[in-house]
Formats: structure tokens, sequence, C-alpha cells
């Protein structure tokens, strides 16, 4: 048995899936000006929702990154920097989120496990 719950577990998925789209986004800025190299994503937030949707458990949630195939560039890059650079600070943020639902969930957590501890 988990002492954590489907939304603990969620978001934990999320965080996971946030990193991975992390990594996929700054993989794609280094490589922009590297001829014919096509920029990698993954929908973490559209996979997690249909997984929960079914009835999966989020732990069982894997992403799958993708390919976008796309020409930007004379060099036959599919980067576009700009907004690479836009989803990477978005991707922060709703990390930044992430963290502190999660961090809030479990002090709430540890004040209800504290408060049954009465003197």
């Amino acid at each position: 048995m988990s002492l954590l719950d489907n939304t603990q577990l969620a978001l934990e998925a999320a965080m996971n899936g946030s990193m991975l789209r992390q990594t996929l986004l700054t993989g794609d800025l280094v490589n922009a000006n590297t001829p014919g190299f096509q920029p990698r994503d993954v929908n973490f937030q559209q996979t997690l929702s249909q997984a929960l949707s079914q009835g999966q458990s989020p732990q069982t949630v894997s992403f799958t990154p993708y390919t976008q195939r796309q020409t930007n560039g004379p060099n036959g890059n599919g980067v576009d920097t700009e907004l690479t650079n836009a989803e990477i600070a978005e991707n922060s943020l709703l990390y930044d989120d992430l963290t502190k639902v999660a961090a809030a969930r479990e002090s709430i957590l540890e004040a209800a496990m504290n408060a049954s501890q009465v003197p």
C-alpha cells in the first residue's frame, strides 16, 4: 500500500514529464544550428490526462518523445529558437507550479501526522 494518493502520484508523474520536456527543448536549442536537425518534444500533459481518464495509475504512465518535422532554415534545421525559448520558459513555470503544489500537499500531510501526536 502506498502512502501517496493518486493526486500526489499524478503530480510526480507530471513533474517527470515536465523534466523530460525541458531536456528535449534544451536539446533542441543546443542543436539550433545543426544542419538537418529536427526538434523533439513530448506532450506529457495530454498523455497523463488520457491515462488518468482511463483509470490508469499515474505510476505506470510513460511519456514518449516525438519528432516535429519542419524546416526553419536553409540548412534544413527545424528549430525555431524564439519559440523554443518561450516553450522552455513556459515549461519552467509549469514545473515550478507543480513543485509548489506537491510541497504544499506534503506540508498538509506532515501537519496532519504531527497533529495526531498530541502530548
